[in-house]
């Protein structure tokens, strides 16, 4: 996908969450209903998962925002997609994989570094929600049940405090959600429908390293 192409795309995921109501209730843009929807996860479930990994206060309201890092622990977000890029290539240099998170869902690198093929596409908003879907839908067929709990694994797949503690601001998220008058959709102990294929600007596996990538990065990066 050209550069165009993809911050188009994220600009059209702010855009849609710009567009929300101010109030502090908010329904779930087009662009996360479209990805949540190919991998059989409720919308609420993706949306909320993005809103508690990478809010950042926007001029209407608390969004998502896709050039965001955590390290450690600490969360880092930046103007543009070339800035969080950049930033990235000086933090793997000092943290292993498994203690970075990066993007619009925060995707750890360590654990699920497999849904990219570069560094630059993890950072790319839709690969990255459809890799946090992926996720998602993994956690559910493991347990099915309930959509907290599954939130609770995309978390902290072992459980414990950790995940519950994931489940209650996933909660918290939901409250504010408006849901479709026409489809409400099932967030917590209603069955998903089976997955479908992957959307087109889903990475196709390739040959990976040792850590998990194909280092491809950007010949012309642009933010």
């Amino acid at each position: 996908m050209a550069t165009r192409g993809i911050l188009t795309g994220a600009a059209l995921l702010l855009l849609a969450s710009a567009n929300c109501w101010s109030s502090g209730m908010q329904t779930v843009p087009d662009g996360y209903t479209k990805v949540a929807r190919q991998h059989g996860v409720p919308p609420e479930a993706l949306y909320s998962v993005a809103l508690q990994e990478s809010s950042r206060t926007l001029p209407r309201g608390v969004r998502p925002w896709p050039w965001t890092l955590n390290v450690a622990g600490k969360g880092y977000r930046y103007k543009t997609r070339l800035e969080a890029w950049q930033a990235l290539q000086v933090f793997m240099k000092t943290h292993s994989l498994k203690r970075i998170d990066v993007g619009i869902a925060q995707v750890n690198l360590g654990w699920n570094g497999d849904h990219f093929t570069s560094t630059w596409e993890a950072l790319d908003p839709y690969t990255n929600l459809n890799a946090a879907a992926v996720i998602l839908r993994e956690c559910w067929d493991r347990k099915p049940g309930s959509w907290l709990d599954a939130a609770g694994c995309y978390h902290h797949p072992a459980g414990g405090q950790a995940a519950a503690r994931y489940r209650s601001f996933i909660r918290t998220k939901l409250a504010t959600l408006q849901s479709p008058p026409s489809q409400p959709a099932p967030v917590d102990n209603s069955p998903a429908a089976a997955p479908v294929q992957l959307a087109d600007n889903t990475p196709v596996p390739a040959a990976t390293s040792n850590t998990g990538f194909v280092w491809i990065e950007p010949r012309s990066p642009r933010p």
